[in-house]
């Protein structure tokens, strides 16, 4: 049985999936595992772990930002006005909320979503 035969575990279609999930899983269960033995002799408040804090807070920021101000796909498809709006609604229900991040994000969504309908009903 050669590799390229349809019901192959190696055949062309299967092979590019299988790499990417092995190496998918390799690439973060080796920060993981060094995360879980470096953990228990990290300080909370040192300056290793608060830059870590400070660069993982930039990235997240770095994201939110460009779908917000660079959407692509259907989101793009609303205005920028609706995804600001929606952003300070998530943010001020994440304040509400007692800093609960789920709820900040579900307000924000269902706030995208209630504003995107009113208006596509408007324009019909």
């Amino acid at each position: 049985m050669d590799g390229s035969t349809a019901g192959g575990l190696l055949s062309e279609t299967w092979w590019p999936l299988a790499m990417i999930i092995v190496a998918g899983w390799f690439a973060t269960d080796v920060w993981r595992w060094l995360g879980v033995f470096a953990g228990g002799r990290l300080r909370e408040d040192g300056e290793l772990l608060i830059w870590v804090r400070c660069v993982a807070t930039a990235l997240v920021a770095g994201v939110i930002s460009k779908l917000i101000l660079f959407p692509q796909g259907v989101l793009a498809e609303t205005p920028l006005w609706l995804r600001l709006a929606a952003a300070g609604f998530g943010f001020a229900s994440f304040f509400a909320a007692r800093q609960r991040v789920f709820v900040g994000v579900l307000a924000a969504e269902v706030f995208l979503v209630a504003g995107w309908l009113l208006l596509d009903a408007m324009a019909s």
